[in-house]
């Protein structure tokens, strides 16, 4: 989305665009004007041109996340801005504010997510493509460590093919060490199914790039979307509950899944989240990971009952 977002915008002559990332709702961060830090930056970015002539440009990165009065301000210098001289991108992954919606003019491009589904369907054809050999551990090495970012993977691709050898797991295991930032609800699923390998698995890969309070927030909406299922007298009633929307996936599996878990099982989860929140808010950082992976192996056993 960043990559098609840059190119947006050298296509309209910025040569070097601006990068914002705007940090999530409720992060910490040291105010500019009133505005959070990272997102400051676009005042400057949509109020100067270029000291060459040439037109400045600027990609807000995770532009969801903007807080009701930066969306307001933003809006404010979208509309005063001169579309000649500035141009800004919001990338989204969700619904973009409604403040800045209406302020914006031109195009919405949408860009479908990548499953790991489809990163191993991309990772076969491109191996075909390159008369590349890839043996099996070798591709569920490379899924594990790059995930759903293919763009990540191709450049790998490109460094192990030179050695015009075929690549094994161990090839993509001593050569590259990233982590994939996947969707939260592929570690929530592992848990909720009992597959504590896999879960663990991605426990690791999460806390790479997240916060652990992240997990428990999300594992606790979990545990309470599950216990809700369990007591409603009907999927409607379910719904109106938990605030989901009635014909989404994520609902219906929720449902689903009502039965396999008891309420003595919920309950050991809510008491196991709870106490795992206040070892990470007293505890040593060290502590943390540990912490976490009893959870998780813990959820995996009374989730799946």
């Amino acid at each position: 989305m960043v990559e098609a977002a840059i190119a947006l915008l050298r296509d309209e002559g910025v040569e070097e665009p601006e990068r914002i990332d705007v940090p999530s709702k409720g992060t910490s961060s040291d105010e500019v004007g009133g505005l959070r830090e990272p997102v400051a930056a676009i005042v400057p970015a949509l109020q100067s041109g270029s000291l060459f002539g040439g037109a400045t440009g600027v990609v807000v990165v995770d532009a969801q996340s903007l807080l009701k009065h930066e969306a307001d301000t933003i809006a404010e210098l979208l509309r005063a801005s001169d579309p000649d001289q500035a141009s800004a991108v919001f990338v989204v992954a969700g619904a973009l504010p409604a403040a800045v919606k209406k302020a914006l003019t031109g195009e919405t491009v949408s860009i479908k997510a990548i499953t790991e589904r489809d990163a191993a369907q991309w990772l076969t054809d491109e191996a075909r493509t390159r008369h590349l050999r890839i043996d099996q551990e070798a591709r569920t090495e490379l899924l594990h460590t790059f995930g759903s970012d293919t763009s990540a993977m191709r450049r790998a691709l490109d460094q192990l093919a030179v050695a015009g050898e075929p690549i094994t797991a161990a090839d993509v295991h001593e050569r590259f060490t990233n982590r994939p930032d996947e969707p939260m609800w592929f570690l929530g699923d592992a848990i909720m199914v009992g597959d504590q390998a896999q879960a663990l698995r991605r426990l690791a890969d999460f806390l790479h790039h997240q916060h652990p309070l992240v997990l428990l927030s999300y594992l606790e909406g979990q545990v309470r979307n599950r216990s809700l299922a369990a007591v409603a007298p009907d999927y409607e009633t379910f719904a109106g509950w938990s605030g989901g929307n009635p014909n989404s996936y994520a609902t219906k599996k929720v449902w689903q899944a009502r039965t396999r878990a008891n309420g003595d099982a919920l309950a050991n989860c809510v008491r196991a989240i709870a106490k795992a929140d206040l070892t990470l808010k007293t505890q040593p950082e060290s502590t943390h990971r540990v912490t976490l992976e009893r959870l998780t192996v813990a959820m995996c056993r009374w989730m799946s009952r």
